[in-house]
């Protein structure tokens, strides 16, 4: 008999066990980025409740402004050099920019 009955032959006779355990890496790596992706909307969620006025931020359209005024959903940017004024959604803010610390010496 060759390799492809043999394998046959014993998935046939207990296979229901072996293909639960072939599946077993795809169900592992899908529960894994299904826990990242909660963690990391979370932080963002965190991160859009702490904004305040003078921190500087980056829009999803990748705009980099200083938050002036505050709204329920929608916050105001100061955009350099002309010091444009304009309005965003919280949703569109991607990250807050903190300047680098000084190093003690």
């Amino acid at each position: 008999m060759h390799i492809y009955g043999l394998i046959a032959l014993q998935a046939s006779q207990g296979g229901g066990l072996s293909g639960f355990v072939l599946f077993l890496p795809i169900v592992l790596v899908f529960a894994y980025m299904f826990y990242a992706q909660g963690r990391k909307q979370k932080k963002w969620q965190a991160m859009l409740g702490e904004l305040k006025t003078g921190d500087k931020v980056v829009t999803s359209g990748g705009l980099r402004g200083t938050i002036v005024a505050l709204k329920d959903d929608a916050l105001h940017l100061r955009i350099p050099p002309d010091n444009l004024r304009i309005e965003v959604t919280r949703a569109s803010i991607v990250s807050v920019v903190t300047p680098d610390k000084p190093v003690a010496k």
